[in-house]
């Protein structure tokens, strides 16, 4: 017998804080109920399952809350706090504080029911591209972060380990895991004195560490986007440089690159019309894509 779904409920943030509603339909003429007071946040996220709700407040705390009972799960005093995320399925959260010397480590990776602090090191600077510092695969099974010109790898039944394999690669700027499932790993080197730049994708499975799967090269590139597929098979790349040499865009080039894991293609995805990416997503089966391109007139 099927699983039932789970209820509807739909989460309303306001300048002084959130509060959670059920879903629809609401007796005529009123207001919706609360499923849950108004509560003071600066920023509110699920975890990717649905399951838990966090709450931050900024430089204070984070709450973990069970979204079937809004009740909560546990809160964490944190002063400094600066970010936070969830893992998927919200066994884990993961913290950044600020910090004022490199002997105390500001980044942890916290188990939620126990509160207890599995993993921790120091990073001194933050932003969009490197958070969550350590990504997990959708099951959690395999959870890695970057380090300078290496991937590490975590046993996620036992974060005490610390780092259990490593996978080289050299002027390494941005990593994307797979998350379902978390077979593989992407990493990206931006180009550097005439050598073009690159994106790798190399197995998860420990035995078969540094073998790259695929690889693409391409100049005229100073960032990238990931994005990868249901299923792990195909990872598509949205490559960006800050200057665009044809002149069609005041934001830059970008071009839209993919990879398959089988190395059954590797290059660009050919478009109709020339002009900047401005995004893509895949569909949920994770066998075809859409994207918005083009130069947007004004």
């Amino acid at each position: 017998m099927a699983s039932q779904q789970p209820s509807l409920a739909i989460l309303v943030r306001a300048p002084d804080g959130f509060t959670v509603w059920p879903g629809p339909p609401y007796p005529p003429g009123s207001s919706p109920p609360q499923r849950l007071p108004k509560t003071a946040c600066s920023a509110t996220s699920f975890s990717s399952d649905g399951s838990r709700l966090l709450a931050t407040v900024a430089s204070a705390s984070a709450t973990v809350y069970d979204c079937s009972s809004l009740s909560v799960i546990r809160s964490f005093d944190l002063p400094g706090l600066t970010a936070a995320a969830l893992s998927p399925t919200g066994s884990y959260l993961q913290t950044f504080q600020k910090s004022s010397s490199p002997q105390v480590k500001n980044v942890t990776v916290w188990h939620v029911d126990t509160a207890t602090a599995l993993y921790q090191h120091y990073q001194k600077n933050l932003s969009k591209a490197n958070w969550p510092m350590v990504q997990f695969s959708a099951d959690e099974s395999v959870a890695c972060r970057m380090a300078t010109n290496e991937m590490q790898f975590f046993d996620t039944n036992d974060f005490t380990k610390g780092i259990v394999y490593k996978v080289r690669l050299p002027g390494i700027a941005a990593l994307q895991l797979a998350s379902a499932p978390g077979s593989h790993v992407a990493g990206f080197v931006p180009e550097a004195k005439g050598v073009p730049a690159s994106v790798q994708i190399f197995s998860c499975d420990k035995d078969a560490q540094n073998q790259v799967v695929a690889r693409r090269s391409f100049f005229r590139c100073s960032t990238v986007q990931f994005h990868w597929n249901k299923g792990s098979t195909g990872l598509l790349i949205v490559s960006q440089a800050d200057v665009d040499k044809t002149n069609q865009s005041y934001y830059g080039e970008t071009k839209l690159h993919y990879l398959t894991t089988d190395r059954a293609f590797e290059g660009i995805v050919p478009l109709k019309k020339e002009g900047p990416v401005h995004d893509v997503q895949w569909s949920s089966s994770g066998s075809e894509f859409a994207v918005v391109y083009g130069c947007i007139l004004t």
